[in-house]
């Protein structure tokens, strides 16, 4: 005999679907920007179907909480987007921008499935892994065709595989400073370049824009955080004689009035910072150059306080839509 248990939503489960709700709800708000200012068909059709795959990832979730009783968030809405304001980007930014970003979601998701444990959560999640898979794809093959794809660093190939002899030697070497730099710490610079470069051109647009002086700052400080770590790796990489990667400045119209409104900004902005704290960590423990693992290790306590500041900024607004939690039962007890 088949038994099946009904089980409300564990905490993973809640934390998956909240954070993917609110997250889509800002993609919804910037797909619709970028589709309704996109001229290149290709760029128009990738963004259309990124918009579509948000929308039902929303619409999706709502029923989930509503079948279970459970208060749908907030999110962003189209009170958050102004479809009337010139485009604040060139039209190849938002497939650099849906490249991006499929690209945190694959990371996103593969947690979620592995933290679920629902049939119907698992299933949802699954999909949404799959989707976004073909989405990236696609945005990468657009990129490929344009000719706008960076390719990481290439090397030559060994003519041999080799193995540690002596863990003392092996241990010296592998922690020098100038030991040449092998394909997982290349790996690490090469996407967390990337990814401050993609940081920047939106930084770059939401200073322009936004005319509240705090919040401008505020994206000043982060522009600031993001070319130094542009800086460090790419100087890095030209004293291995590799080259380094180029930003295009261009991405960025000369419009001045904002498509988004000052919440979105701040918490997409929060949303990438935190993003940045898993790679930088992840980058730190690939990496075991003396020169790297420092400058990755004072990093993340200058990204914790630049998302400190942030969340700070959010509260004093009312912005920061507080994620669901376990009850204070010393509270309750009134101790």
């Amino acid at each position: 005999m088949n038994v099946k248990h009904t089980v409300g939503l564990s905490s993973t489960e809640i934390a998956g679907l909240w954070t993917t709700y609110i997250n889509d709800s800002i993609s919804i708000c910037i797909s619709k920007h970028f589709w309704q200012h996109a001229t290149d068909d290709n760029v128009r059709s990738l963004v259309k179907k990124s918009l579509e795959l948000s929308q039902k990832h929303t619409v999706e979730i709502k029923k989930i909480f509503e079948h279970e009783k459970f208060p749908i968030p907030k999110g962003f809405s189209d009170d958050d987007v102004n479809l009337n304001s010139p485009p604040l980007f060139f039209d190849l930014f938002p497939l650099s921008y849906v490249y991006g970003m499929s690209r945190l979601g694959l990371v996103a998701y593969g947690i979620f499935v592995s933290n679920v444990a629902r049939q119907d959560i698992r299933a949802f999640f699954s999909q949404c892994l799959q989707s976004t898979i073909e989405l990236y794809n696609e945005s990468v093959n657009l990129l490929l065709a344009k000719g706008i794809y960076d390719r990481p660093p290439m090397i030559p190939y060994p003519d041999h595989i080799e193995f540690v002899q002596k863990k003392e030697a092996f241990i010296s070497k592998w922690l020098e400073k100038k030991r040449p730099l092998n394909v997982l710490e290349l790996s690490e610079m090469f996407f967390n370049i990337e990814r401050n470069y993609f940081g920047l051109v939106l930084l770059t647009a939401f200073i322009q824009v936004t005319k509240d002086k705090v919040i401008q700052q505020y994206l000043i400080k982060g522009k600031e955080l993001a070319q130094r770590q542009i800086h460090f790796l790419n100087h890095t990489l030209i004293k291995e004689d590799l080259m380094g990667s180029i930003m295009v400045n261009s991405e960025v119209s000369t419009s001045t009035t904002s498509p988004f409104s000052d919440k979105l900004i701040m918490n997409l902005v929060t949303m990438l910072n935190t993003q940045g704290i898993t790679f930088i960590g992840h980058a730190l423990s690939t990496s075991s150059r003396t020169d790297l693992a420092g400058e990755y290790s004072k990093l993340i306590p200058e990204i914790l306080q630049y998302g400190k500041d942030g969340a700070d900024i959010l509260i004093d607004r009312g912005w920061l839509e507080e994620p669901p939690h376990a009850p204070n039962r010393k509270e309750l007890a009134m101790l």
